[in-house]
C-alpha cells in the first residue's frame, strides 16, 4: 500500500475544515512557507498541520506547489481574455487547435453568450496582434472579443 493509498485510508471519515482553509489560504499566498509558521499562524500543532497538508495532498485537495513570477518582470508581456463564440458543434474541434497554440495558457469552456474563454500570452504588441489572428482563422470561429489585462490585484 503507498503512502497516498494509506493517508486515504486513515483520513477517509475527514473533510476539509476551517483549519485547511487558513493552511490553503497561507500555502496560496507562499508555497515556500514552513510547517512551524503555518502551524504558529494557525494556532495550531506542528503535527496537526503536517497531517492536514498530507490529507489535502493524498486527497487532491491540494495538487501541487507552484512559483509565482513577479508580475511586472517583463513589462512588454501582454496578458488578455478571449471570449470566443463557436459554431454550431464544432467546439471540440476549435479546442484541439487552441490547445496546440503556445500563446495559449489557459482555455476554458462557459455557458451564456461565449463558449470558450482564453488566456493568452505576448511578448509584444506585434506578436499578439499575429496571435489573435492565428486564433481568429481557425475553422468553426465566428465572432470573438478580446480583452488586454492592464493591471492585476493579488486576492
Amino acid at each position: 500500500m503507498t503512502k497516498n493509498q494509506e493517508l486515504k485510508t486513515n483520513y477517509s471519515s475527514v473533510k476539509k475544515n476551517k483549519t485547511d482553509n487558513k493552511i490553503l489560504g497561507l500555502l496560496r499566498e507562499n508555497a515556500r512557507i514552513s510547517i512551524t509558521e503555518i502551524a504558529q499562524k494557525t494556532r495550531n500543532s506542528r503535527a496537526t498541520v503536517q497531517k492536514r497538508i498530507e490529507y489535502m495532498e493524498a486527497t487532491s485537495i491540494i495538487t501541487g506547489y507552484t512559483v509565482r513570477i513577479k508580475p511586472n518582470l517583463n513589462p512588454q508581456l501582454i496578458q488578455a481574455w478571449m471570449s470566443i463564440m463557436v459554431e454550431g458543434n464544432k467546439a471540440q474541434a476549435v479546442i484541439k487547435e487552441l490547445r496546440l497554440d503556445p500563446a495559449i495558457q489557459t482555455l476554458h469552456t462557459t455557458n451564456g453568450k461565449w463558449d470558450l474563454l482564453v488566456e493568452i500570452q505576448s511578448d509584444n504588441l506585434v506578436n499578439f496582434d499575429l496571435i489573435l489572428s492565428r486564433i481568429r482563422s481557425i475553422s468553426g470561429i465566428y465572432n470573438s472579443e478580446t480583452n488586454i489585462l492592464l493591471s492585476t490585484y493579488k486576492i
